[in-house]
């Protein structure tokens, strides 16, 4: 083995670190990405292997000495890219959107430069410094109330997922309570949310500890885009309360998974100042949309709120992950989830004159993922930032368009925001109301690899989801995509006894 060799693509030995080999090696990587995403529209959107291909592929234990980055490449373009889902591929409509950019990567590779583990503000000042200073950012960019910003007994903090945002406030609203009512209350607080709010939520009570029998999921009203409607939340409340139990948690959503609802935050709001109940806004998907002023309304109620959040990794050009929690009282947060074991103890933490993120969240360590923030908000600035919101939502507005026009197909629910949710029209004949045609539909399509949909249910229904969200996508793309449906359909409708 030579340990002179700079070059790690003929077999040298590549060093932990060493400056000229991470400038080779770093440079190279560039290229590999680039070249990936200017090819990026030749590879099937969804990965077309069968489970357990990789095994076949790659050995059964790791290599004694060294391989050559050469060998590696080669395997990534070969066994990897194959087994890849391309989540930033123009043809990607699946799910919500996970949004790369230049200045994400940026961001991520000036992050994994440093490598810190942020726990505590003196484990690097700027790393707690700049999370607090852009959050700051986003909540006015979202005309927040001013309780949510840090200057104020509140604050933003980023977490790895909405799914540990919902979980922070989750137990930071049940130790309020349980502080009120006492520890042996457990037993009987209840939770409150639709049927259309994300499953994270009951993870979270299951991870809290709330029992699964207190938790009331509330049905949405399908003449209301699948939101839920106060009255339905106030009648299982009045219930609850009549039999002695204890309100505490409400859980609302600006754009529900399925059909990208929104949910009446000022009225559910003042539901849970009434009854003293934590009421959470969970606005991943969309909250990016209410940048800008058109779609500030659907946030009108976020007064009310005491906690809210939206994904940054989702529509806001910033790298998986990036989901921004802001609350109106951190101490709230703080007595739930703060451990000062001797170890972490030092000045400016004992002098309460620093924030410590530790606190904030579940894990203790904690990457600098304010970097790729700032440096999307600092590279691109609102009005951009704004014009990519905007063009999503055009077409999807054109996607909705092309669906009306044929009388094949019908638009299931209202479109709100880059969602369009759809599903082709069965013959009288069908007993199943479509589900095995739209469901055949979505897999001819998915099958080709020239774009990726997903599904959902809403009133009994199969219905397919088409949201536009890539960064690369363009109006040729959803055009090509709808092609390729009425292509589909045309085939299935004709294999159809009428």
């Amino acid at each position: 083995m030579d340990g002179s060799t700079t070059s790690n693509g003929g077999g040298g030995w590549m060093r932990p670190m060493d400056e000229e080999q991470l400038r080779e090696c770093g440079h190279r990587m560039v290229d590999f990405i680039a070249d990936y995403y200017k090819s990026i529209e030749t590879y099937p959107v969804l990965s077309q292997v069968q489970p357990g291909y990789l095994k076949e592929l790659l050995p059964d234990s790791a290599p004694n000495q060294p391989d050559t980055l050469d060998a590696l490449f080669d395997d990534i373009r070969e066994k990897i890219v194959p087994g890849v889902t391309h989540w930033q591929s123009p043809n990607y409509f699946a799910y919500y959107p996970s949004n790369s950019s230049t200045a994400g990567f940026l961001g991520e590779m000036l992050s994994a430069a440093f490598n810190i583990v942020g726990f505590s503000w003196i484990t690097s000042p700027a790393a707690t410094e700049l999370e607090v200073i852009v959050l700051d950012w986003v909540a006015k960019m979202l005309k927040l109330p001013s309780e949510f910003l840090s200057a104020a007994l509140g604050g933003g903090v980023i977490q790895g997922t909405a799914s540990e945002a919902i979980l922070v406030v989750l137990l930071s609203a049940r130790d309020r309570t349980l502080r009120k009512h006492g520890k042996k209350s457990l037993e009987k607080i209840v939770v409150y949310a639709s049927d259309q709010t994300h499953s994270a939520l009951k993870k979270a009570c299951q991870i809290a500890g709330i029992f699964p029998e207190n938790i009331r999921i509330v049905k949405a009203d399908c003449s209301m885009n699948y939101a839920v409607t106060p009255g339905a939340v106030s009648e299982a409340i009045s219930i609850d309360l009549s039999a002695g139990l204890i309100p505490f948690f409400i859980c609302a959503t600006v754009g529900t998974t399925s059909s990208s609802a929104v949910d009446p935050l000022h009225e559910l709001g003042q539901i849970a100042q009434a009854h003293d109940m934590w009421f959470h806004i969970d606005a991943a998907y969309a909250g990016s949309a209410c940048i800008c002023p058109e779609y500030r309304k659907y946030l009108n109620g976020v007064e009310e709120a005491d906690s809210f959040n939206m994904n940054a990794h989702k529509w806001f050009l910033t790298n998986f992950d990036c989901s921004l929690l802001w609350v109106k009282d951190r101490n709230y947060l703080i007595q739930a989830l703060s451990t000062n074991p001797e170890f972490l103890k030092n000045k400016a933490s004992q002098e309460n004159s620093v924030i410590d993120f530790k606190d904030w969240q579940i894990p203790l360590g904690r990457r600098f993922r304010s970097l790729k923030l700032w440096m999307v908000l600092r590279l691109y600035g609102v009005e951009n930032l704004q014009s990519y919101i905007r063009k999503h939502i055009q077409l999807a507005q054109h996607f909705e368009q092309l669906v009306i026009s044929d009388p094949r197909f019908e638009v299931v629910t209202p479109r709100n925001f880059s969602l369009v949710c759809f599903c082709l029209v069965p013959p009288t004949c069908e007993v199943d109301n479509g589900h095995k045609l739209n469901y055949d539909l979505m897999d001819s399509a998915n099958s080709s690899g020239k774009i990726f949909i997903s599904h959902t249910v809403l009133s009994g229904k199969f219905v397919l989801r088409f949201v536009v969200g890539a960064p690369l996508t363009e109006e040729q793309h959803v055009d090509a995509a709808w092609k390729l449906l009425q292509d589909e359909a045309t085939k299935l409708l004709g294999n159809v006894v009428q």
